[in-house]
């Protein structure tokens, strides 16, 4: 969510051809058949100006006949399919099975929807990402935060198959040849994690830090959404901008934070990165803009 409300506002700071998306695709899953890609389907959603923006994820106007009938043999649904989006799934899951690599089709649905910029999967390789809960064995990422509603203490954080999966070469290379590379307001351990976990992802980051910003999912010690918060506290590490800052200090050379944790510019300073406290809160596009043009102009793009 948070980085589908910055790509918002980034689009608007700069022509959006110039913008690589580089995805998270551990939380995929299989619901019903189909080959479903939630972060992927968010931002290409998102950048076609599709997207719902009340609920952050699915289709604008969306109807939900298909799922509730599906009840009949499947049992209670608990993740929201809409019956537009299910032909995004539908035409990924065919075009899977013909042989087509998740880059390539995603490639295929965005410019389906007409996107400018290029969205890219962290990877053609599959990883899961399963939730560890204290008390309980680990759990696919969607059925603890989608059906669980994230309840329960995290104990850790299993990326399956990580070890056998490689970034594409194209996901290398965006983060090469680009004029500056943003780790959106996004959950480190579930949302970048998995792609910064990657063979080569982090040494590519380490090699062109300057140029590289991270935004803080932190702010007032809570996370405006998501369970960031509880996975910081339930992993043992501080729940604060300067936590999250210490997972990215030899990738990241600008730390932004919201106005609320100023006093912590000093000690992130101190990990060696540039620290700049703004307004991070993205209520409105032009919030999200006025954001990004920090962001920007502290990495002098």
């Amino acid at each position: 969510m948070g980085a589908a409300k910055f790509i918002r506002g980034l689009v608007r700071r700069i022509d959006p051809a110039r913008l690589t998306v580089v995805v998270n695709t551990g939380d995929d899953e299989e619901f019903y058949g189909l080959h479903v890609s939630p972060d992927i389907d968010t931002v290409t959603y998102t950048l076609a100006g599709a997207v719902n923006r009340a609920q952050g994820w699915g289709l604008e106007g969306e109807s939900f006949n298909v799922l509730p009938a599906l009840e009949r043999f499947y049992g209670k649904p608990w993740f929201g399919l809409g019956d537009r989006d299910l032909a995004t799934h539908l035409y990924r899951t065919e075009r899977m099975r013909q042989g087509a690599s998740l880059t390539r089709i995603t490639a295929e649905i965005a410019d389906a929807f007409a996107v400018k910029s290029k969205i890219l999967p962290m990877s053609d390789d599959r990883v899961r990402t399963f939730v560890k809960l204290r008390g309980r064995r680990a759990i696919p990422f969607q059925e603890y935060f989608v059906r669980g509603r994230a309840r329960g203490g995290v104990e850790q954080i299993e990326l399956r198959g990580i070890a056998d999966a490689r970034p594409t070469p194209a996901v290398l290379d965006a983060i090469r040849k680009s004029d500056a590379v943003i780790l959106a307001p996004s959950n480190p351990f579930v949302s970048l994690g998995p792609i910064l976990q990657l063979k080569g992802v982090r040494e590519a980051l380490r090699k062109v830090k300057s140029r590289v910003a991270a935004i803080s999912p932190i702010v007032g010690g809570k996370t405006i959404k998501g369970p960031a918060d509880k996975m910081l506290r339930g992993l043992g590490m501080e729940v604060s901008p300067l936590g999250v800052a210490r997972l990215y200090r030899d990738i990241v050379g600008l730390f932004v934070l919201d106005n609320a944790d100023s006093s912590y510019v000093e000690p992130i300073e101190r990990l060696g990165m540039r620290a700049v406290a703004t307004d991070t809160i993205m209520t409105t596009p032009e919030r999200a803009a006025a954001l990004a043009k920090v962001v920007l102009q502290g990495l002098q793009v």
